[in-house]
């Protein structure tokens, strides 16, 4: 049963978090890449502040787990969110999901630098290097018609410092006593805070007019934000940094899905294959040795023959 909400919870975020990319898409029609991100995690935090009160909760009361948490929301929400927003102006939704699947890869190499993971095989290592050149494939340099360009960059930027905040999440925020709805609560607070301070720099622009792009923000905002983070921090609290991340798997999916049917977006067969290539690399680095099972000891043994 607990396999099965497991199951159930990264499939739910999958959904959530692969159908952002075509939510930032329809909300860039009427609002500015500021603007979106502001109103996104504005949104999700007060849903999350709504819901942690409900549930009798309260924000975290420590001072120093309020900079922890700070690092998170610039990390996680802050600067990721403004440059998936700033790349979605000229990059398609469906091409955004998958980079964002390198989350894995950059998660991997985040706990090898960061020693959170000791368990680096040279399987996983070689899936790391086969997903790296998955991306090199995707953006194709020599190509003249390749991905390379600053839109496609904020992206591939964006997805690193999502591995990289999972596994310090994972390390200074998953076991903090406190309840994953207050934290990330406290997290959208402060990505709030972090985004209002970019306002002038690149949100007075006037705002259109479009009822889609405004559900678009609200969806965005209320479910791919607020209640998908809340759901990060239980995945992360039971499965772990590098598990977590592993929901980039069926992202790239649900993007291209939604950008193909609903946003006439098309692949090209080498980004297709760029995208196996990566999804073949992140599997590869969840291939993890066994450990042998202790043998039983002597008497232990005795009495199983004497059955």
């Amino acid at each position: 049963m607990g396999e099965a909400k497991t199951l159930l919870r990264m499939g739910a975020l999958a959904v959530m978090w692969g159908s952002s990319f075509f939510w930032i898409k329809l909300g860039l029609h009427a609002f500015s890449p500021v603007q979106l991100v502001l109103a996104r995690v504005v949104l999700g935090a007060a849903v999350l502040t709504v819901i942690c009160y409900a549930q009798r909760d309260s924000l975290p009361a420590k001072r120093s787990l309020w900079g922890l948490i700070a690092v998170a929301a610039f990390f996680h929400n802050a600067m990721p969110f403004l440059l998936f927003a700033i790349g979605e102006q000229t990059v398609d939704s469906g091409i955004t999901g998958v980079l964002n699947a390198t989350t894995p890869l950059w998660a991997l190499l985040a706990a090898v630098l960061f020693r959170q993971d000791r368990r680096v095989t040279g399987v996983r290592l070689a899936g790391l290097v086969l997903g790296l050149g998955g991306i090199v494939l995707i953006f194709a340099p020599w190509h003249a018609s390749g991905l390379l360009s600053w839109g496609a960059l904020a992206c591939l930027v964006a997805s690193a410092s999502y591995g990289f905040v999972f596994v310090y999440e994972g390390r200074f925020l998953a076991n903090t006593g406190v309840s994953p709805i207050a934290l990330s609560g406290a997290q959208m607070i402060l990505a709030s805070g972090f985004t209002l301070l970019a306002l002038p720099v690149g949100g007075l622009t006037p705002i259109t007019l479009d009822p889609g792009a405004l559900i678009a923000v609200v969806i965005l905002g209320v479910f791919g934000t607020g209640i998908a983070f809340a759901m990060n921090y239980r995945l992360l609290e039971t499965e772990g940094a590098v598990a977590t991340s592993t929901v980039g798997y069926l992202l790239p999916i649900v993007s291209v899905l939604l950008g193909t049917v609903f946003l006439d977006e098309q692949l090209n067969p080498r980004v297709i294959a760029g995208m196996l290539v990566v999804l073949g690399g992140v599997a590869l680095t969840r291939v993890r040795r066994r450990t042998p099972e202790p043998l039983p000891e002597p008497a232990a043994a005795e009495v199983r023959l004497a059955r």
